[in-house]
């Protein structure tokens, strides 16, 4: 299995996991049960995860009533392709050591 393959299958399977921890999130909201803390929902997106975060919310219609989540997304997402596209213009030499 290559670099590239590795990468793609741990990036979906964050977002499914995140969109997953976003229904189940509303889910407990609306049962009045124990709830997934905040933190770690964002710990999740910063890690790779903000696609399905984003996604979530919007199927969901959960959190977004809190600012920190509706401009948090999205600023994560837009700093995750950002790094994406600084590392894709490195050259391969800088990359490697």
């Amino acid at each position: 299995m290559d670099v590239i393959t590795v990468i793609l299958i741990y990036i979906i399977t964050l977002n499914l996991l995140e969109f997953a921890l976003m229904g189940m999130d509303k889910w407990k909201a609306k049962n009045h049960a124990w709830r997934i803390p905040e933190s770690t929902l964002f710990i999740l997106a910063i890690i790779g995860g903000s696609i399905g975060a984003i996604i979530g919310m919007r199927a969901f219609r959960h959190k977004t009533r809190h600012w920190h989540f509706v401009y948090g997304m999205p600023a994560i997402l837009i700093i995750q392709l950002l790094i994406i596209f600084i590392l894709s213009k490195l050259p391969l030499e800088f990359l490697i050591m």
